[in-house]
């Protein structure tokens, strides 16, 4: 049916996949700076989507204002949202980063009414204010435990960083769900947002770290292209297509 095919299925890869990129991307955490890992990772990102593009028949050509908003969708999602997180995983657990992150449903559905006009309902409202207490309780027993040998202030900049992320990925999210984004083609529009954010990433990689490390450890390169190939070639296009189809709010019951 079309709601097993057109909802169902692609919100449980997503889930799935995306549920098993939080410990990748803490492995990369290490000799590469994260901005130039999260370079790699969406560089190579960018040129499989436009390769899958063509192989589905698709013209890269999407105009000058496809592309235009395109960059502002990928300096948001792919070098905004990413570069925080991966900058927040240093100092506090992905687990933690994770639950935050669990969030997104919140900011995506106030957009959506303020923007689209889109129904809250007050059960929604209700979950989501336990959601935002539960987290804000357990960054409070991060904060006083200080574990895995994060200090306090660490552990607040960590929240800092998460929640900034999560707002950038939410004005993402929110871009995908408007009536213009659904003129234009799915994997053209993220293969020219995918190469907009990583050419911003190789730009703030460049100025806060210097020029590109490379490391030779091959788990790093099979988890980079896992993080650029499963976490976004194949989950990208599911992720934004429901918010297409079911509204950005429920979208994000995939976090």
């Amino acid at each position: 049916s079309l709601s097993l095919r057109g909802v169902v299925a692609p919100f449980a890869i997503v889930t799935l996949i995306w549920s098993s990129t939080w410990i990748v991307i803490r492995d990369q955490l290490g000799i590469v700076p994260p901005a130039w890992s999260v370079c790699y990772r969406f560089a190579i990102a960018a040129l499989g989507m436009a390769v899958l593009a063509r192989l589905s028949g698709q013209s890269l050509a999407i105009g000058r204002r496809g592309i235009a908003f395109a960059a502002a969708v990928g300096l948001a999602q792919f070098a905004l949202n990413f570069n925080f997180l991966y900058i927040a995983e240093a100092h506090v657990t992905s687990g933690l980063c994770a639950l935050v992150y669990a969030l997104l449903m919140v900011p995506n559905s106030l957009f959506s009414r303020l923007f689209f006009g889109e129904r809250m309902s007050a059960g929604f409202l209700a979950g989501s204010a336990i959601a935002v207490a539960g987290i804000a309780l357990l960054f409070i027993n991060e904060y006083r435990a200080g574990t895995n040998g994060s200090a306090p202030h660490e552990v607040l900049f960590g929240l800092g960083l998460t929640a900034l992320g999560v707002l950038c990925a939410s004005a993402a999210n929110i871009m995908q769900a408007s009536p213009f984004a659904r003129t234009l083609p799915m994997a053209p529009l993220l293969a020219w947002a995918m190469a907009a954010g990583a050419a911003a990433d190789a730009l703030y990689a460049w100025i806060t770290a210097g020029p590109p490390v490379l490391e030779a450890r091959p788990g790093y390169w099979l988890g980079t292209l896992y993080l650029a190939i499963a976490g976004s070639v194949v989950t990208f296009p599911l992720y934004f297509r429901l918010i297409q189809r079911i509204g950005a709010g429920p979208a994000a019951y995939t976090s």
